[in-house]
């Protein structure tokens, strides 16, 4: 039995709604229209060129294919589907490449945010797309909202737990997690010994934890065991878009790096693939907790 809750119910959608999802990598998106097919409501899905797993996934459903650099059309293409509310799940890579882009002017109302997303992280680019997107009267809603049972409970998701060193750690990688997030630069850190020793940049977190794998030899690191990986939201981060995540793949990465454990954000934080998250971990004797949140769940 897994301690990953819903900490609300699942947002109220009118008879007449219709949900977009603009889809990513990850499981994510997966989930979110599995639930809204639940529901009752079949999705719009959007596709992001490159960057969906399988595209397959999504066979059920109505969708379109949207390549970044064809952001201009992502408005007229949610209206023609009559669409009132948009998710925006899973990873993407990379930004649109400027130079790939043909001026029209669909792409004119998208200039200040393009402008601002070359120099800026990926907080502020995503709060200029959910302000844009609620401009053309769409509603922007969480994958959260959708489905809150996969928001992280406070408390031990598996059976084993940290020990007092590992508290040390945890204290570490969250001080400098919360650190960098408040940069718009990361959501996640390493800490080993009682002291942060990586942290999170633009390779996201399967990056941090393989370069975590690779900072096992180094010589100041020799002999030390165990550490810890800790993802929490940036400080007023828009909580629509982008909430930190882990999955089966997270524990698998992490334990590849001799980390003992992982701590997320509870109730502001997603546990993708709950269940198997959950199995991965015992079998590999790898603690899951969730920490108690620093901010309200409901964001800027």
């Amino acid at each position: 039995m897994t301690k990953i809750e819903a900490t609300r119910t699942a947002l109220d959608l009118a008879p007449d709604a219709k949900v977009g999802i603009i889809a990513g990598g990850g499981s994510l998106p997966v989930e979110v229209a599995r639930a809204l097919g639940g529901q009752g409501k079949s999705p719009f899905v959007v596709i992001v060129a490159g960057e969906v797993d399988r595209i397959s996934d999504f066979d059920a459903y109505e969708q379109a294919t949207l390549r970044l650099e064809d952001v201009g059309s992502l408005l007229p293409t949610l209206k023609n589907h009559h669409v009132t509310h948009l998710v925006t799940a899973g990873h993407i890579t990379r930004r649109p490449r400027l130079s790939a882009m043909r001026l029209n002017l669909g792409l004119l109302a998208w200039v200040p945010s393009l402008l601002v997303g070359v120099t800026q992280g990926d907080d502020t680019v995503l709060k200029l797309f959910v302000r844009r997107i609620e401009r053309s009267g769409i509603n922007v809603v969480g994958a959260h909202e959708i489905v809150p049972e996969l928001v992280a409970a406070e408390g031990a998701l598996t059976k084993a737990m940290p020990r007092k060193s590992d508290w040390r750690d945890i204290e570490a990688a969250h001080t400098a997690a919360k650190a960098i997030g408040a940069l718009d630069i990361g959501q996640a850190a390493v800490a080993i010994g009682g002291r942060a020793i990586a942290l999170e940049g633009v390779e996201g977190t399967d990056g941090l934890l393989d370069r975590t794998r690779q900072l096992r030899d180094h010589g100041r690191l020799a002999g030390r065991t165990r550490g810890v990986l800790v993802k929490c939201a940036k400080p007023g981060q828009e909580l629509r878009a982008d909430l930190p995540s882990i999955g089966p793949q997270t524990v698998e990465a992490a334990h590849a790096a001799g980390l003992a454990g992982i701590a997320i954000e509870a109730g502001r934080s997603l546990v993708l693939e709950g269940p198997t998250v959950v199995a991965r971990a015992n079998a590999l004797g790898l603690f899951v907790i969730g920490l108690p949140a620093a901010e309200p769940m409901h964001g800027d």
